[in-house]
């Protein structure tokens, strides 16, 4: 059994001495943070399926947790709302906007998606692989994926197709390599709308807070 913890621990230093290369003194802490977790992890998924499988979800959730110090956060979220406002720039599909160290990126549905459906455009995969690209690079933060339609239809029916718009992407980031222990997923229907505009209120938004330790 102590093998296991052996392995887990060594591979996530490994890992940590070639990330922490041309990295900042902040960035640093930060991976010294999830190496903690993900050894803390491994220990408890152990303890609880007592299995290796347990020990390597464990330490996987552990590494996500590992957080971002009060003086951290604000700067962290700097850096990924500059990169997000990059990758989408040239985008008539996409927007960022913040509100305190939460950032949202919203997707207009109907670049998305077809009406009535939740099945991804093939369009939205660009769209997608991008703000993916800069998940990855960021992943000391939680993701929310929230659905969002107009006021047509019952509200019983859109609150199940913005459930399942939501759903759809969220497993195209996690095709795109986005851990899915990051990320949630939740349907609003047609109850908070942001404009008069039918189009505006169909949207996706993607909420991306930071694990603060």
């Amino acid at each position: 059994m102590k093998k296991y913890y052996k392995i887990i621990i060594a591979g996530v230093l490994a890992i940590f001495i070639a990330s922490c290369a041309g990295t900042t003194n902040t960035e640093i802490k930060t991976k010294e943070g999830a190496l903690v977790g993900a050894g803390v992890g491994a220990i408890l998924g152990q303890a609880i399926g007592h299995n290796r499988q347990s020990t390597l979800v464990g330490a996987g959730i552990g590494a996500a947790l590992g957080g971002l110090g009060g003086s951290q956060v604000g700067a962290y979220m700097d850096r990924q709302q500059a990169a997000l406002n990059n990758a989408v720039a040239a985008s008539d599909a996409a927007s960022i906007r913040r509100s305190q160290d939460v950032l949202t990126a919203t997707f207009k549905s109907d670049f998305l998606f077809n009406f009535n459906s939740f099945t991804l455009k093939a369009g939205a995969y660009p769209e997608l692989d991008r703000v993916s690209r800069i998940l990855n690079q960021y992943p000391q933060t939680r993701i929310r994926v929230e659905g969002h339609t107009d006021s047509r239809g019952s509200a019983e029916y859109n609150m199940k197709l913005s459930q399942r718009r939501a759903e759809a992407v969220a497993n195209a980031l996690i095709q795109r390599g986005v851990d899915p222990v990051r990320i949630t997923t939740i349907g609003f229907g047609e109850s908070q709308p942001v404009s008069s505009n039918a189009a505006e209120n169909r949207r996706v938004e993607i909420k991306i807070m930071p694990i603060r330790s």
